[in-house]
């Protein structure tokens, strides 16, 4: 793996990217989009299995994640502006970068949870540079629900600032993911029924940080934005789209959101939109006891598609 260091179109911070590159023939490339409160070095066992099948893999830390935030404090706070656009401008800078390398070679692009609405939002804007998208850990929140939450928040930072880490406004968010594997043995069970990940997870001081009132009102934006009928009527009609979760997933509402999103696609007219729902898995599921199964079906779905 190679660290990569570029700056960020906040124009303050110094975006760290990773990029895991095959021994061999390089066949395509494909970029990650991490998620909440986590960072993108921990996608390095599927980038080194997709690197073992000849691609090239690429993922950033998005302002306020991993590497790329400067200290503790920043860890869940986005930028000043409050604009979710300039964390598609920074994964955009990196797409170019990988693209200057691989040449016409096919690039591919995967979001997973708060990445998974970005990347919905990404391939409305530039899913024609892509041979096939994966949604994975993705959902669906209407237009109502999410106002509610913007709301909220908005309310909250006006009191208490926009780094002010709301107890309330986490339990809004996440208060009842957890009730589906009680009893818990942590507050973080709902993320994989694999504890030695959940585990894992709970000790990684770069992961598990409550977001700030800035973060969560980016990550309403972008839930928002990227469930929107203009949104999903711009994605590529042809452009291959696989939406793949945990049956058990509070994030895609035990796949009934999972669900909604890809009738949403399929009835905007994206031709070739596809969907699996992995029994008895939960969030993560890169990372959960269908971690093989998970990578081989990505893994089929992509080389299915070499261009478009």
């Amino acid at each position: 793996m190679e660290d990569i260091f570029y700056p960020s179109e906040d124009g303050k911070h110094t975006v760290h990217a990773c990029v895991w590159r095959p021994e061999g023939e390089v066949k395509g490339a494909v970029q990650i989009i991490h998620g909440m409160s986590e960072y993108a070095e921990r996608y390095a066992p599927f980038a080194e299995y997709l690197n073992a099948h000849g691609y090239i893999v690429c993922a950033d830390d998005h302002l306020g994640h991993g590497k790329t935030a400067e200290n503790a404090e920043d860890f869940g706070y986005f930028d000043d502006a409050k604009n979710y656009m300039t964390v598609i401008a920074d994964i955009r800078r990196l797409q170019l970068m990988i693209k200057e390398e691989t040449g016409d070679k096919p690039h591919y692009i995967l979001g997973h949870s708060m990445g998974s609405f970005f990347c919905r939002k990404y391939i409305s804007l530039y899913g024609s540079d892509f041979a096939a998208a994966v949604i994975m850990g993705s959902g669906f929140k209407s237009k109502a629900t999410l106002n509610s939450a913007l709301f909220a928040v908005k309310l909250n930072a006006l009191f208490c600032g926009w780094r002010n880490r709301s107890k309330f406004i986490k339990k809004l968010a996440f208060g009842s993911y957890n009730k589906k594997f009680s009893p818990n043995r942590t507050e973080n069970d709902w993320l994989s029924e694999a504890e030695e990940n959940v585990d894992a997870y709970n000790s990684d001081p770069l992961c598990g940080f409550d977001f700030t009132n800035n973060g969560y009102y980016i990550l309403f934006s972008v839930i928002r934005e990227a469930c929107s009928d203009k949104v999903i009527a711009a994605v590529p009609k042809d452009l291959p789209v696989f939406f793949v979760a945990g049956a058990d997933d509070p994030v895609g509402d035990y796949g009934k959101g999972v669900l909604k999103s890809y009738d949403k696609f399929r009835s905007a007219g994206v031709e070739n939109v596809f969907v699996k729902l992995y029994k008895d898995a939960r969030h993560e599921i890169l990372n959960d006891f269908c971690k093989e199964e998970v990578s081989a079906d990505i893994l089929g779905f992509i080389q299915k598609y070499k261009s478009r």
